[in-house]
């Protein structure tokens, strides 16, 4: 008997409940039974078993509405296949999230009063295990509460042994094929965190500044003016640059230019980097702060000039030294005025990055780190897609995919971070100065001329010095250089094994670069095939006014708030039916309330066939055998005498939205499914053809009954609980989370 009232409360946690058992992917079937189930709609060229990768969450994260999507939609298709009778393999993980674990970390002890330099690193590494323990599952608890189907009992985390020796592994082989160097080179710092960061890490924020035009005294030239938003860096500079196509300095191109402060000589040189219409078009070039000028500096031979440390004090800066920047920088302009060297100031506003955990403004300096070279591995990359060995979709990304790749930098992998996977690498204690940070290719040379080894495992003896037992390094991975291993790095067992390559990966374009192109270089560095078929990337949930959604902004939307009110099901609903072929889906609650209605209605309707003692159970033989013989009549186009117009125009057009809807999944375009059951059921099935077995009409029983049902297979997908509900409320045996997917009537 179906309840009266469609209670989401009630209903989620107990439906998830008789999931949750049977999520488990069984052994793997025998061959020939694996070759006869490809039979059942398998997509071309797959193998048995259709595999799904998770982008895992950090665990220190929550629920947001780009993971509600993202993971709504691989549901829809993990219970497609399902229903095909496939076996689709979803594997769930975590990541360690590095920089954000240990933030979280560092916060809890500053309300006891201490840092982690007072436990010290061994004890304060306790203390994130213990976090993670606590907390770090939280997440997919909540994931659970969406209603999505993965293999729980297969959770992956990056921190696992198994993972981290992967990892490691991946190092070594890149090093030892020449991929891997270290170099002193400039990068984004955080002074609190006290480590490098990935681009993703950082947070822009447009800042009230001051634009300084400062002249630069040319040998018997006169002055070039340079404009500058740093006047504290000048002690850095090596050089003046101009655009080699600007014809205002056309004259000034290969003099010599005296670097105001330091009285120092310094070229002016040109470049197509400079940009001819910031400022007035000449620059000043400090390759130790700055990553675009370093680039600079390189194709001009230029030397670092590092004067600014890891903690935002000046120096190598003579008089200046240990002054913090900002204090450097009133001093310098004291000097520049009293020498007349400036030539205006004006109001500025420019974007300054911070940390995107601690919210402390980066500063750029060199710092001897671990990188990858991506020449190469740029050109795997790039191949990939162009060989459409993975296809990414919709195909409209492939051009900032390939835009990125055109200069892309090498990738920095190393981080001064206690919590992560630590770069398997031992030093040598009695060579500790010695280092040559210019050699890239050779391992004879490698090994002659640095001060580490890298090794899985300690070396029993120092090979350099044949004395010291060497002392492993204390930096880590950049958290990006382990998730870019997932695809392979989480199949511990022969029969995850055979789960690679996987057949799709979904994101939001923001990750495009970070996770999903390096996971193809790897995945085909590493394994010699693309990790992936398809890359499919959704739309970036914005608010209702295309503003990006963040909590600290106070325009963030909480999911797990909008399951407590409509729940799950009219959230699915209300997400998918949003999406488009657009980059941005800007959110709107209205369609949420339009998924709880919808729930209503099929409730009712569905209560309204079972009340009505329509079931074929109740009518009498002949009724049955009639309609199987109108059904076979009907699957020859021959004219019908036992079914009524409605009858028949209500199968035709539920084949034709069963047909549509599957097109549609099976090509991503979720929202048309959706939209298009929708409108079947509300308009065509409940507003006309269930109103007509209201009155007289003498439509066929079973009619009803078998498009109902049949609609709440094509619904689950979508709105997996209460169509989970509806259906043992029928007397069905089995979950219809294992009924087959309809076929056409």
């Amino acid at each position: 008997m179906i309840e009266t009232r469609y209670d989401f409360k009630q209903i989620e946690p107990k439906i998830y409940k008789k999931w949750l058992p049977h999520l488990k992917i069984k052994k793997q079937k025998s061959k020939q039974n694996a070759e006869s189930d490809k039979s059942l709609s398998a997509p071309k060229g797959l193998p048995f078993g259709i595999v799904f990768l998770m982008a895992p969450p950090n665990i220190t994260g929550s629920l947001h509405l780009g993971h509600s999507l993202e993971n709504t939609l691989i549901d829809i298709l993990v219970r497609y296949y399902r229903m095909k009778g496939q076996t689709p393999v979803w594997l769930p993980g975590i990541d360690h999230a590095g920089i954000a674990t240990q933030n979280v970390v560092e916060k809890e002890l500053r309300k006891q009063g201490i840092s982690r330099f007072d436990l010290g690193r061994e004890k304060f590494i306790e203390k994130c295990w213990e976090w993670k323990e606590k907390y770090g599952n939280i997440i997919l608890d909540q994931f659970k509460k969406l209603g999505i189907t993965p293999d729980w009992s297969r959770v992956k985390f990056t921190m696992d042994k198994k993972y981290v020796e992967s990892v490691e592994k991946a190092f070594i082989e890149y090093y030892d094929k020449g991929f891997i160097y270290r170099d002193l080179r400039p990068i984004n710092f955080c002074p609190r965190c006290k480590t490098g960061l990935s681009d993703l890490e950082l947070e822009w924020k447009p800042e009230k500044s001051k634009l300084y035009f400062i002249k630069y005294p040319v040998k018997n030239q006169g002055f070039i003016v340079v404009a500058t938003t740093r006047p504290e860096t000048i002690l850095g500079d090596t050089a003046v640059a101009v655009n080699p196509k600007d014809v205002r300095y056309k004259n000034f191109i290969r003099k010599t230019a005296i670097l105001p402060v330091v009285e120092k000589e310094i070229p002016i040189i040109a470049d197509i980097r400079i940009e001819p219409n910031f400022g007035t078009g000449a620059v000043k070039i400090t390759p130790a702060h700055s990553i675009v000028d370093y680039e600079i500096s390189k194709r001009h031979s230029l030397k670092l000039a590092n004067v600014i440390d890891e903690n935002g004090k000046m120096i190598n800066a003579n008089e200046f030294n240990g002054l913090n920047y900002l204090d450097c920088r009133e001093k310098i302009l004291e000097e520049l005025n009293a020498k007349n060297l400036i030539e205006k100031i004006e109001d500025y506003v420019h974007e300054i990055p911070h940390c995107d955990r601690c919210k402390t403004a980066i500063q750029v300096i060199p710092s001897l780190e671990w990188f990858v070279k991506m020449g190469e591995l740029a050109k795997i990359a790039k191949n990939a897609i162009q060989s459409k060995q993975t296809l990414i979709i919709p195909n409209k990304y492939k051009k900032p995919y390939f835009d990125w790749l055109k200069n892309i930098r090498d990738w920095c992998i190393s981080r001064k971070l206690w919590w992560g996977q630590s770069l398997p690498v031992w030093f040598c204690q009695n060579q500790t100065g010695r280092e040559n940070l210019e050699i890239r290719n050779s391992k004879f040379e490698k090994k002659l001329n640095a001060n580490f080894v890298v090794s899985l495992t300690k070396p029993k003896k120092c090979p350099l010095c044949k004395n010291c037992e060497m002392v492993r390094t204390d930096e880590v991975f950049d958290t990006w250089f382990s998730s870019a291993l997932w695809s392979f790095a989480t199949l511990y067992t022969p029969q995850e094994k055979k789960w690679y390559p996987a057949f799709m990966v979904s994101s939001a374009r923001d990750i495009l670069h970070l996770w999903i192109m390096r996971m193809i270089f790897s995945g085909l560095f590493f394994k010699d095939k693309a990790p992936y078929k398809v890359a499919f990337i959704h739309p970036t949930i914005q608010t209702k006014e295309g503003k990006r959604m963040s909590k600290s902004l106070g325009t963030g939307i909480d999911p797990l708030d909008l399951i407590e009110k409509y729940g799950a099901d009219a959230l699915r609903f209300g997400l998918i039916w949003q999406m488009s072929d657009k980059q941005d889906l800007r959110f709107d609650e209205m369609h949420i309330i339009t998924g709880k209605k919808f729930a209503t209605k099929v409730w009712n309707a569905t209560r309204f066939c079972s009340m009505q003692n329509l079931e074929i159970k109740n009518q009498t033989p002949k009724i049955e055998t009639e309609f199987r013989f109108s059904v076979k009549m009907t699957n020859k186009n021959s004219k019908l005498k036992t079914l009524s117009v409605a009858d028949k125009k209500i199968i035709k057009e539920f084949n034709a939205t069963l047909k549509f809807v599957e097109k549609n999944i099976l090509v991503y375009a979720f929202a048309q499914a959706l939209q298009t059951l929708y409108s079947f059921f509300w308009n065509d099935l409940c507003d006309n053809y269930l109103e007509s077995c209201k009155g007289e009409t003498k439509n066929n029983p079973k009619i009803l009954k078998d498009i109902i049902e049949n609609s709440l297979k094509m619904l689950n997908v979508f709105m997996p609980f209460f169509t989970e509900e509806l259906w043992s409320s029928l007397d069905k045996k089995q979950l219809l989370l294992f009924e087959k997917w309809p076929v056409a009537l």
